[in-house]
C-alpha cells in the first residue's frame, strides 16, 4: 500500500473560501478539481439540458405520437440497480405524462441473460406491445432490436453503456432511435451519466414536446422532481463517476429523501436497512439500499425490486422491503463462503516469495453465478489485480458454459482487454461486454485456462510495477480543530462517490491498544497529534506496529447520547 495525498491548488482554496465555503470542504473540494463555488450549484436549473443530448428529441416525439395513438409501451429493464431504478423512471414518469397503456419486463439473469435478446423481444410482441423501450441496456443488443422491429415494434434504446465493436468499429443496434451519451456524435457533456438519468431526461424532453402540443403549460406540468430519489439511488449504486451533472441529480435526490419526500419503496428500503432517511447520505444509497435491490436480480427475481419501487401502498413496500432484506441476507451468506473458495484458489496462485500474477481467473463448480461480481470485487480489492470470476451457467442447455464477471484496477480497460482476448483467440469469449473497471463474459468450461492465459498476457503487456502497486489518495493530515461530531455531519450531507471520493486523511498516530472484535475488525485506542480517539479497521485482522501512518476516514459513533469522533481506518502504510 502507497499512500498518497492529493494535490490542492492553493487558488482554488482561496477562491472558494472567499465565496464563503467552510475552510476544510474548501480544500476538500479544491482536491477533487472544484475551482469555484459556482461548479457547486446544484440547482436543478443548472443541469445539462436535454437538448444537448443526441436522439432524446426523436425519442420524444416517438413517445407523444404512441400515446396520442394509444399504443401500449412496454420498458425492458436490466436486473441491476441502475435497471431497477431507470424501469420504475420510466413507468412512474410516463404515466404522470399521461400514458396510459404501459408495462414492464425484466430479463431473469440465468434463463434470459442479459440485454434485449430476440426471445426477449418475441415477449414483448406477445404481451401486445407495439413500443418496446429499453432502459440500462439495448445498446448491445443487435440482433434482439432487429428481432423486435421485424415484429412490428417500434424500439427506443435508452442506455448508458459502451456500443458493440466489431473489428475495431462500433457497431450500434437499428433501433427507432438511441439515446445514449456514449454513442458516436453525442455531445452531451455527462458521459458517464447512469442508465436512470439517460431515462430521467428522456422524460424531460417529452414533458417539453407534450407542451408545445398544448397537452399542459409550464404552470400545471406534472411535476417530475419526484422521480429524483429513484435518479439519486441509481446513480450511485451503479457507480458511475459523480461528475458535476450527477452530482447535482443525486444532491436533489437526497434533499428530497431528507425531507421526507420518496416514494413508499424507497422509504420502506430504508427502513428494512435499519437506515435514518432524514440524514441520508450517499452511503446509504451504495451500502444499504443498492445492494437490497441488487440482490434480488442476483439470487431471485428482479421484479420484487422494481415492484417495491413502483408501489405507493406503503405496506406493501414494506413486505416488499422486508423480502428484499432476506434476499440480501442469503446473498451474504452464499458470498461469504465464495470468497472464503475463491481466495483459497488465489492464494493457490500466489507464491509467498513472488507477487500475484497480473490477472487473476477463477472458477469453481460451485459458485453462483448472481454473486461472481461481488466475489471478483473483493478478491480484486484484496490483491490488486484485474480479477474474473466465472460460475457455471444454471441455464437449460448451457451447463457446459461458464458466465465470468471482472473488476478491474486503475489503468487496465477490462471491456478494452476482453476485445484483444477475443480478436487473439476468436471463438474463446461467447459473449462479452462491460466498462473500463467492469465487465462480463460468457465462456466455454473447456477454454477456461485459455482465457485465464490470454487475460494475464494482456495483463503483463499493460500493467507495469507502478500500476500493480496499490496507492491510496488521501487528503493528507487532520487539523485537531476539524476533529469534531458537527462536522462529520458536514461532511456526511456531502454528495460522495466513484470520481468524487469521499474524504480520506493520512498521517502517522501513535497506537496505544488494539483488539479484535467480531473475530475480524481491529479495534484501535489511537492519539491523534497527542489527543486520544478511538479507531476500528474493518475485516483486519493483523496487528499494528506503535506508530503507523493511517489512512482514515472520520465517523461519529453516539454513546448514551454523546457523540464521539472516531477513525474508520481504510490503509495502513508500514
Amino acid at each position: 500500500m502507497k499512500i498518497q495525498v492529493r494535490d490542492v491548488p492553493p487558488r482554488s482554496v482561496w477562491a472558494l473560501q472567499q465565496a464563503g465555503i467552510h475552510p476544510l470542504l474548501a480544500q476538500l473540494y479544491a482536491a477533487r478539481g472544484v475551482h469555484t463555488a459556482d461548479e457547486l450549484d446544484d440547482g436543478l436549473a443548472r443541469l445539462l439540458p436535454p437538448s444537448s443530448l443526441l436522439g432524446v428529441q426523436q425519442a420524444a416525439q416517438l413517445l407523444a405520437d404512441a400515446m396520442a395513438a394509444g399504443k401500449k409501451i412496454c420498458v425492458v429493464a436490466d436486473y441491476d440497480c441502475d435497471g431497477a431504478t431507470a424501469c420504475a423512471v420510466a413507468l412512474r414518469g410516463l404515466k404522470l405524462l399521461g400514458a396510459r397503456d404501459i408495462c414492464y419486463l425484466v430479463p431473469d439473469r440465468v434463463t434470459d441473460g442479459y440485454g434485449l435478446t430476440p426471445p426477449i423481444a418475441e415477449r414483448v410482441k406477445a404481451g401486445g406491445a407495439d413500443v418496446l423501450v429499453t432502459v440500462d441496456n439495448g445498446i448491445a443488443s443487435i440482433e434482439g432490436v432487429a428481432r423486435a422491429r421485424a415484429l412490428g415494434m417500434q424500439v427506443l434504446v435508452t442506455d448508458h453503456h459502451l456500443p458493440a465493436l466489431k473489428d475495431g468499429e462500433v457497431v450500434l443496434p437499428e433501433a427507432d432511435v438511441i439515446v445514449n451519451p456514449n454513442q458516436p456524435a453525442c455531445t452531451f457533456e455527462s458521459k458517464s451519466i447512469a442508465g436512470v438519468g439517460v431515462m430521467f431526461y428522456v422524460l424531460l424532453a417529452l414533458r417539453a414536446e407534450l407542451r408545445t402540443r398544448g397537452a399542459f403549460d409550464a404552470a400545471n406540468q406534472p411535476k417530475l422532481d419526484a422521480l429524483l430519489p429513484l435518479v439519486a439511488l441509481g446513480t450511485v449504486a451503479d457507480v458511475v463517476k459523480l461528475d458535476a451533472n450527477n452530482r447535482r441529480l443525486v444532491a436533489q435526490g437526497l434533499r428530497r429523501i431528507r425531507a421526507g419526500h420518496m416514494p413508499a419503496g424507497v422509504a420502506g428500503l430504508f427502513k428494512a436497512a435499519g437506515r435514518q432517511a432524514p440524514v441520508a447520505t450517499t452511503f446509504d444509497f451504495a451500502f444499504a439500499l443498492g445492494p437490497r435491490i441488487n440482490a434480488a436480480g442476483r439470487l431471485s427475481d428482479m421484479t420484487l425490486g422494481i415492484e417495491c419501487l413502483l408501489t405507493d401502498d406503503a405496506a406493501r413496500a414494506d413486505e416488499l422491503a422486508q423480502m428484499l432484506d432476506g434476499i440480501n441476507r442469503e446473498r451474504r451468506d452464499i458470498e461469504a463462503g465464495m470468497r472464503e473458495q475463491a481466495q483459497l484458489a488465489a492464494d493457490a496462485m500466489i507464491d509467498e516469495d513472488e507477487a500475484p500474477p497480473p490477472a487473476i481467473a477463477i472458477f469453481d463448480p460451485e459458485f453462483h453465478e448472481g454473486v461472481v461480481g461481488i466475489v471478483a470485487s473483493r478478491i480484486k480489492d484484496r490483491l490488486h489485480r484485474p480479477t474474473f470470476v466465472f460460475a457455471a451457467s444454471q441455464a437449460d442447455g448451457k451447463e457446459h458454459e461458464l458466465k465470468g464477471s471482472g473488476r478491474s484496477i486503475p489503468g487496465f480497460h477490462l471491456r478494452d482487454a476482453l476485445d484483444l482476448v477475443t480478436k487473439r483467440h476468436p471463438g474463446v469469449l461467447l459473449r462479452f461486454g462491460g466498462h473500463a473497471m467492469a465487465a462480463g463474459c460468457t465462456i466455454a468450461e473447456e477454454n477456461f485456462e485459455l482465457f485465464e492465459q490470454a487475460l494475464q498476457q494482456v495483463a503483463h503487456e499493460w500493467l507495469d510495477a507502478a500500476t500493480l502497486t496499490r496507492r491510496m489518495d488521501t487528503d493528507g493530515p487532520l487539523a485537531p480543530e476539524y476533529r469534531r461530531a458537527d462536522l462529520v455531519d458536514t461532511l456526511h450531507k456531502e454528495v460522495w462517490g466513484q470520481g468524487f471520493a469521499a474524504p480520506t486523511f493520512s498521517e502517522e498516530v501513535e497506537v496505544v491498544s488494539q483488539r479484535l472484535v467480531g473475530e475480524k475488525h481491529l479495534a484501535l485506542k489511537l492519539k491523534h497529534q497527542g489527543q486520544p480517539v478511538d479507531g476500528i479497521w474493518f475485516g483486519h485482522t493483523e496487528a499494528l506496529p506503535a506508530r503507523v501512518v493511517l489512512a482514515f476516514r472520520l465517523d461519529a459513533d453516539e454513546w448514551q447520547g454523546v457523540k464521539r469522533v472516531r477513525f474508520l481506518v481504510e490503509g495502513a502504510e508500514f
